[in-house]
């Protein structure tokens, strides 16, 4: 019965939520948070990004690691993720790390890329409402 319980408790622990991990030897001191994309969309996006920060992959997203309120007066288009704390189901394997001591993809050249790969309009450039 033990084990039964073991394994159940295992089971749930894989699948809930817990942070991307910096890799060693690189700092965060800002923070981190994560913007999860389609994997389909991974590849067409990177080449669109002046830097690319650490990017992880569950098979099904890509998770790339953004400084902590990189939400912050922005409406990350669909189908995109935005994650507090960069909290991720299961354990997503790192697929790029890059060169130097910091984790992050700069924000708005990501957001700007995904809006323009998604056809959506940046949040600034709507059209505002009387």
């Amino acid at each position: 019965m033990d084990t039964l319980v073991r394994l159940g408790r295992s089971a749930r622990l894989s699948h809930s939520p817990r942070p991307l991990p910096v890799p060693a030897g690189m700092i965060a001191p800002l923070g981190c948070d994560a913007v999860a994309i389609p994997a389909r969309l991974g590849p067409l996006l990177t080449p669109r990004l002046p830097r690319v920060g650490c990017v992880y992959s569950d098979d099904a997203h890509w998770w790339w690691l953004v400084p902590s309120d990189s939400d912050y007066a922005l409406d990350w288009p669909g189908p995109a993720h935005y994650a507090r704390g960069a909290l991720a189901p299961g354990a997503p394997r790192l697929i790029h790390r890059p060169e130097g001591r910091l984790p992050y993809t700069p924000p708005i050249p990501l957001y700007l890329a995904l809006c323009r790969l998604t056809g959506a309009t940046p949040t600034w450039s709507s059209p505002i409402s009387a």
